[in-house]
């Protein structure tokens, strides 16, 4: 056997690659264990695309390349051999270069499964903290509710938007109110929802803020403080921005304090 021929047939890239038939595979074994020049080729060609898959597991993209023109860039074989024999080499070091790509591709998409997992993992815990910290703040606001301290004020609907309501729960230890304004609807863009403190003789508002982010609180509950000796509550339409005194036209809601 002319063992430079037969190695430049490409026949042992086929062989590595699997893309023998079950005889050529039985006949390159028993070529290979009769020729030790063949086996260190063999193994040369399997040491190219470990390295290869090593290299790009790494992220060594550039890496593909490299190894591809090590294949591709042996020193040429000057013998003379058949035109079928020209069309087995490329098509040998071809088989390799496929088997190389498709090692690649394969790493590529278990790092992107891998990444598609991380990324719901995170999501997912993200989504669950969320969750904890929103019922942990319901627990929170019920016990507030429920303090034996807190004032009820209901909120009825006045001219302006008679089927408006709200709720205004007063501690007055902690100067705080905790306004629950479900019941009024979403305010028209350049408007904004403003709350007052009232004193009734003689008519004294004073405002308590703006409800700038009504729109994205979900449970229409804010906590605002008021250190006022307050008679009533109301709720007014104002600009962007609130207004110095309520637009009594645009009076939403109001409700007295209980004695």
């Amino acid at each position: 056997m002319n063992i430079e021929e037969y190695i430049a047939s490409g026949i042992l890239e086929l062989y590595v690659a699997g893309s023998l038939s079950e005889k050529e595979n039985e006949e390159v074994h028993a070529a290979i264990q009769k020729y030790p020049e063949l086996l260190a080729e063999v193994e040369s060609i399997e040491k190219a695309i470990l390295q290869l898959t090593a290299a790009t597991y790494q992220g060594e993209v550039s890496s593909f390349d490299s190894i591809k023109n090590q294949l591709i860039s042996k020193e040429p074989k000057v013998i003379p051999i058949q035109k079928s024999s020209n069309w087995k080499s490329f098509s040998g070091w071809a088989a390799a270069v496929l088997l190389g790509s498709m090692l690649i591709y394969t790493i590529s998409q278990n790092k992107q499964s891998t990444s598609e997992i991380v990324s719901e993992k995170e999501a997912l815990e993200a989504q669950i903290e969320k969750a904890k910290n929103s019922l942990a703040e319901k627990e929170k606001l019920l016990n507030i509710l429920r303090d034996k301290d807190i004032i009820s004020v209901p909120l009825a609907g006045q001219v302006a938007s008679p089927n408006s309501y709200a709720k205004v729960y007063w501690n007055k230890k902690t100067n705080n109110i905790y306004l629950d304004a479900k019941g009024l609807p979403p305010p028209p863009k350049g408007k904004v929802y403003q709350v007052w403190s009232l004193k009734i003789t003689p008519l004294t508002p004073t405002s308590l803020g703006t409800l700038d982010t009504f729109t994205a609180n979900n449970t229409k509950i804010f906590a605002i403080e008021n250190p006022n000796n307050s008679e009533a509550f109301g709720i007014t339409l104002e600009p962007e921005g609130g207004s110095e005194s309520p637009s009594l036209d645009q009076l939403y809601a109001l409700g007295a304090v209980n004695s």
